[in-house]
């Protein structure tokens, strides 16, 4: 019973953070290029039809789009991250163990982020890009400045994860060996 109630605590508290960060990124980014959200964020999560639909909370649709689009990832971390912490022996510090591995997660994440960014003030801008860019942008440079620090951030999970496993894959090692 201890190891299910863990297993559903790990998997909702992902997607929790998970879904916090995707707000939190998407007001940050909305504040670099609000033409990504109006002009494509919107229309491709059906908030709205087209980019000149007048938008009476938008602050509030970019926390919509944030959960939208980090609450899955955050289902597939926790997935993951359960599964592995069901070999562990059950006690309290398997849940700071949790804490832990999801703050590497995240870690990865907010790093890779900062890295789109990076990429695109140093490199990207600077060289034409094969993106889809709506017709009537009027700054086209911060679309792709947002458009990098979305990509990297889904890299920067999947680093994440990575990481997490081998932490977590660690974690049990140690206290196996601490066992024998």
């Amino acid at each position: 019973m201890k190891k299910s109630i863990l297993f559903i605590f790990v998997v909702f508290s992902s997607i929790l953070f998970a879904s916090v960060f995707g707000i939190v990124h998407d007001q940050i980014t909305y504040s670099i290029a609000p033409e990504y959200y109006t002009n494509f964020k919107f229309i491709q999560f059906g908030l709205v039809e087209d980019s000149s639909v007048y938008i009476d909370n938008v602050r509030l649709l970019v926390s919509v789009v944030g959960v939208m689009a980090t609450w899955w990832m955050g289902l597939f971390i926790g997935i993951i991250y359960a599964i592995i912490l069901l070999f562990f022996p059950y006690s309290k510090t398997v849940y700071a163990t949790f804490f832990k591995t999801i703050a590497f997660t995240f870690i990865a994440t907010i790093t890779l982020s900062f890295c789109g960014y990076l990429n695109w003030k140093y490199h990207a801008q600077y060289f034409p890009c094969d993106w889809y860019l709506p017709d009537d942008l009027i700054d086209q440079s911060r679309f792709i400045c947002v458009g990098h620090i979305h990509n990297y951030s889904y890299m920067g999970g999947e680093l994440g994860i990575a990481i997490g496993i081998v932490y977590l894959l660690y974690q049990k090692q140690k206290l196996k060996t601490k066992s024998s």
